[in-house]
């Protein structure tokens, strides 16, 4: 094989390691736009490492999770989400001999789109834009044109395709790595919401419902260890738990659903950055000539609306409070 070019050495591991179901890097359906072929890397790992290179991973780690800008340095950011999801889903993808490039892939891809302020801010758009909003969306909205000054990644088809549907609620991934990332990221945020929610005195570990505490474990290593342990032993065609355990995982998460993020604490926070967005929105209606040139472009190749939507959801959470303070908040002048 020492004629073979690295990435066809992996082409051929590929093909003799993984299972049979797993999505092969030769087999890729492709890019929207035609490459040369890179000889030390397959299109999966390209795909990952554009993604982890691109402006808008990078800003993922002024993203919150579920504490908007918290003063701690451990809480959970939306960058440290993503790492965490691609490590349990690559785990799981190892043991179940599927494709870990593409896995990461997705996996560091998923959330790419997310807008500031996590979830309310993506309610806040989805409310007020006309053209809707949501982060899977609005993630392949990056990948395929808003990142590299509006040419886009040009990833491959089954990196968009998990991207697209790693949201529960929806049509599902074509691959079973899809599918796995979609799992992994909701075994990924409760268990790391949980520690961040400890944190901030929401809740404490005792206060976990008793059935999930005994069957998946008491502190977040155990818990994640026994889920990523009940997939491996239960795919096969599809990506799955053991009854047990997926039932105290779902339990689980509605819990955190009840207790922590619609709990009084967070919702008090949630009421002001509903307002920061809100304002920032409708101030850049008002004044799009305050827009960067590169939004002022899509403005007029779409609408006003499209334009602000996307600048607004690129924003991190420190970004974007600072410029609702520059707009709103007036100085003090002489101090």
């Amino acid at each position: 094989m020492d004629h073979l070019s690295v990435r066809d050495r992996i082409h051929d591991v590929e093909k003799r390691i993984l299972r049979s179901n797993a999505c092969l890097a030769m087999n890729s359906q492709g890019r929207a736009k035609k490459e040369l072929i890179d000889d030390l890397r397959t299109d999966f790992q390209r795909d990952r490492d554009r993604i982890l290179h691109s402006n808008a991973f990078s800003r993922l780690k002024e993203k919150t999770q579920v504490f908007f800008i918290p003063c701690g340095d451990h809480y959970v950011t939306r960058l440290v989400h993503s790492l965490e999801v691609s490590q349990i889903a690559r785990t799981v993808a190892r043991g179940l001999k599927l494709n870990e490039d593409l896995v990461e892939a997705i996996a560091l891809g998923h959330d790419i789109g997310h807008s500031p302020f996590g979830h309310v801010g993506e309610e806040v758009l989805n409310s007020i834009c006309p053209h809707g909003f949501s982060h899977s969306e609005n993630s392949v909205r990056v990948v395929n044109f808003l990142e590299n000054h509006g040419e886009g990644l040009n990833l491959t088809y089954e990196v968009i395709d998990g991207i697209q549907h790693h949201s529960f609620g929806g049509e599902v991934a074509e691959t079973l790595e899809g599918r796995l990332v979609s799992i992994c990221d909701k075994v990924a945020y409760v268990n790391h919401d949980i520690d961040d929610a400890v944190r901030a005195g929401v809740i404490s570990v005792d206060d976990l419902p008793e059935n999930c505490r005994r069957v998946l474990g008491d502190g977040k290593s155990e818990r994640i260890a026994t889920v990523v342990r009940s997939i491996i032993e239960n795919s096969d065609d599809d990506i799955k738990m053991s009854p047990e355990v997926g039932k105290a995982q779902n339990e689980l998460r509605n819990y955190m659903f009840d207790n922590v993020y619609y709990s009084d604490q967070v919702q008090f926070e949630k009421d002001k950055v509903r307002n920061i967005v809100k304002m920032m929105y409708k101030y850049y209606k008002l004044h799009s000539s305050k827009l960067p040139e590169f939004y002022q472009k899509i403005a007029k190749q779409f609408d006003v609306d499209r334009a602000i939507c996307d600048y607004i959801s690129g924003m991190s959470d420190i970004y974007i409070t600072e410029q609702y303070v520059h707009f709103f908040v007036p100085k003090f002048l002489g101090v």
